[in-house]
C-alpha cells in the first residue's frame, strides 16, 4: 500500500473513497433519547454531503458501523464513506485505529483501490496520535492471510491517503509527519510479524526463522547471530535442547542486537520470544482437534523479530538485545519424556511433567542467556498456556512482573498501543506447586490450579533479580473471527506494545 499524508481540505481530494467519522453525542442519561450525531470535522462540504443521512434514523454511529453514499455532492471524492465511533465522551485515539481500518477493509471486498481517511477532530483525539493510528489500522487492515490460495484474489488498496488540517505552526506540521512516519513503521513492523505466524509449519521451520530474521536484521541495520545445535551444546542449553531433540529439523538460536550511538550504558532491555514453529505436545501429545493451529506457537518469537525491526526504523536510544528460541516439539523415540530431568543453561534441574509444557523450557534457556548477554531488564512473550486463555479469554493478555517499576514502564507502553494487558499474580506461594522431589523445580504445577501463573512461577525462577515483565499472549495471538477493522488468522499481538516500552526506556535527544 502507497500512502500519503496531505494537508488540505477533504472536499477537494480525488478518490475512489472518502473516509469520514461520526459519533453519537448523546449521554448515558438519554437512554431512549435519538442518537445525536455529529461528523468528527469543521469542514463545511463534508458536514452537508453527509447532513441528510445523519439526521435520518438510518445511521447510528455505533463503534465501526458504516453507511456508504455514492456520488456525494460537493465533494470531489466518488463515495463518501460514514464510520462510527460510537459515543463521542467515551471515544478514544484506539477506536479511531479500529475505524480506520473498517475503512479499508470496506474497500478490500469492493475493489477500491485509492482510499482516503479524514483525520477526526476532536477534543478526544489529538492529531498526532490520531494520524498514526489511522496509518497503523489501514495498513494492519490490507493484510490477509490467504498466503498459498491458488485461486487468490488481488484486493488491496494501492493508495491511502490520510487528510489533515494544515497545522498552525511548522512544529505542530512536524509532529504531523513524525506520527505518520510512525505509523507506517508500526503498521508493516506488526504485518512483518503476521506474516511469520501466517506461515505453515513445514514452510517456517526453525531454519527458516532465522534465515527470515537474518534477511530482516540485514534490510533494517540490526546485528544477527544465528546458531544451532552446537550452540546449544556450548552453551549447555539443556532446556532448549530437550525440547529440541524429538524433531529431525534442528533447532535455531537467534540473537538480534541493538546498540545506537549515545545510549547510555544502561539499561539493556532483553527481549525473549519463545519460537515453538509447531507444537504437537511431544509424547505428552495433544488432540487431534485444532492442533493445525499450533503453527502459531512461535507468536512470541514473531512478535519480537517485528519488535525489533521497528526499534531498528525508529531509532531509540537504548540497547536492546532479542533472544529468540526456535524448534520444533515433536514426538519421536529421540523425544525428551515426561519424567525426565533436565538440566538447564543456569544449573537448575527440571522434572519434565509434561512434554507440552515445552514453551517455559526454552524460555527458560533464553532468559538466562539473554542476562549473561548484558540484558538488565527483561521481557518475553510466549503463547505459553491454556490457562491464561480459560482466564482472560480472547480479550486480554496475561502480564507478569516482578517489578514495579519495569511494570508501570509497560502500563505506559499500552496507553499508547492499545494492547489490552491484565495483570496476574506472581506470588511466591503459588511456587509450592512447581516443587520437585527429584529436581529443583516440575515444568508444570501439577494440576489444573493457577496454570498461568505456575508457568510464570516457572520461568521466574531464571531470571533472578533482574527485572523481568512475562507476557502471556495466548488467547490473542490468533483471531479466531474476522472484525470489521481486521482479517481472521494472526495479530501481531504485542509487537506495539513491545516497541513503546523499549522506547519509554530511551534517553532523551
Amino acid at each position: 500500500m502507497k500512502t500519503e499524508l496531505k494537508f488540505s481540505d477533504a472536499a477537494g481530494v480525488e478518490t475512489e473513497l472518502l473516509a469520514v467519522f461520526a459519533v453519537d453525542q448523546s449521554t448515558s442519561e438519554e437512554k431512549d433519547a435519538k442518537p445525536k450525531l455529529a461528523l468528527l470535522t469543521t469542514e463545511t462540504a463534508l458536514v452537508t454531503a453527509a447532513q441528510s443521512v445523519l439526521a435520518s434514523d438510518e445511521f447510528k454511529a455505533t463503534a465501526n458501523e458504516t453507511l456508504l453514499l455514492h456520488a456525494p455532492v460537493g465533494l470531489a471524492a466518488k463515495r463518501l464513506l460514514l464510520i462510527g465511533l460510537g459515543k463521542a465522551q467515551k471515544v478514544t485515539v484506539h477506536d479511531f485505529r479500529r475505524a480506520a481500518g473498517t475503512a479499508v477493509r470496506f474497500a478490500k471486498p469492493r475493489v477500491i483501490r485509492n482510499v482516503a481517511i479524514v483525520i477526526a477532530e476532536s477534543e478526544l483525539l489529538p492529531p498526532g496520535p490520531c494520524v498514526r493510528a489511522a496509518v497503523e489500522g489501514a495498513i494492519l487492515a490490507d493484510f490477509d492471510p490467504d498466503t498459498y490460495r491458488s485461486d487468490r484474489k488481488d484486493q488491496s488498496v494501492y493508495n491511502l491517503s490520510v487528510i489533515a488540517r494544515l497545522p498552525d505552526t511548522s512544529s505542530e506540521k512536524a509532529v504531523l509527519e513524525l506520527s505518520y512516519r510512525e505509523g507506517i513503521i508500526m503498521g508493516e513492523s506488526q504485518n512483518f510479524t503476521r506474516s511469520l505466524v501466517n506461515e505453515p509449519g513445514n514452510i517456517l521451520t526453525p531454519t527458516e526463522m532465522g534465515k527470515r530474521a537474518a534477511a530482516m536484521a540485514k534490510e533494517v541495520g540490526l546485528k544477527c547471530d544465528v546458531y544451532s545445535t552446537q550452540k546449544l551444546h556450548e552453551l549447555k542449553m539443556g532446556a532448549f535442547w530437550a525440547v529440541s531433540q524429538g524433531s529431525v529439523e534442528p533447532p535455531a538460536l537467534i540473537v538480534l542486537t541493538y546498540e545506537p550511538e549515545g545510549a547510555a550504558a544502561e539499561p539493556v532491555l532483553g527481549l525473549v520470544g519463545k519460537g515453538i514453529t509447531f507444537d504437537t505436545g511431544g509424547i505428552s501429545i495433544k488432540p487431534s482437534e485444532g492442533m493445525e493451529k499450533m503453527k502459531y506457537d512461535m507468536g512470541g518469537a514473531g512478535a519480537m523479530l517485528g519488535a525489533m525491526r521497528a526499534i531498528a526504523l525508529l531509532k531509540p536510544k537504548v540497547k536492546v538485545i532479542s533472544v529468540v528460541c526456535s524448534a520444533e516439539n515433536m514426538p519421536s523415540g529421540s523425544a525428551y519424556k515426561p519424567g525426565d530431568v533436565i538440566t538447564a543453561m543456569s544449573g537448575k534441574t527440571i522434572e519434565v511433567m509434561n512434554t507440552d509444557a515445552e514453551g517455559r523450557m526454552v524460555l527458560a534457556d533464553g532468559l538466562h542467556y539473554a542476562q549473561q548477554l548484558g540484558a538488565t531488564r527483561l521481557i518475553d512473550a510466549a503463547t505459553l498456556t491454556g490457562a491464561c486463555v480459560v482466564a482472560l479469554g480472547m480479550v486480554n493478555a496475561g502480564v507478569f512482573s516482578n517489578n514495579e517499576e519495569a511494570y508501570a514502564h509497560f502500563v505506559e507502553a499500552l496507553k499508547t498501543s492499545g494492547d489490552r494487558f491484565w495483570r496476574l499474580p506472581e506470588e511466591d506461594d503459588y511456587r509450592e506447586q512447581i516443587k520437585s522431589q527429584i529436581a529443583d523445580i516440575m515444568n508444570t504445577g501439577g494440576s489444573r490450579w493457577a496454570g498461568a501463573t505456575t508457568a510464570a512461577m516457572f520461568l521466574k525462577e531464571f531470571v533472578g533479580k533482574t527485572p523481568w515483565i512475562h507476557l502471556d499472549i495466548a488467547g490473542v495471538a490468533w483471531l479466531e473471527e474476522q472484525k470489521p477493522w481486521f482479517a481472521k488468522g494472526p495479530t501481531g499481538t504485542p509487537v506495539r506494545s513491545l516497541v513503546e516500552w523499549v522506547r519509554s526506556y530511551a534517553s532523551a535527544d
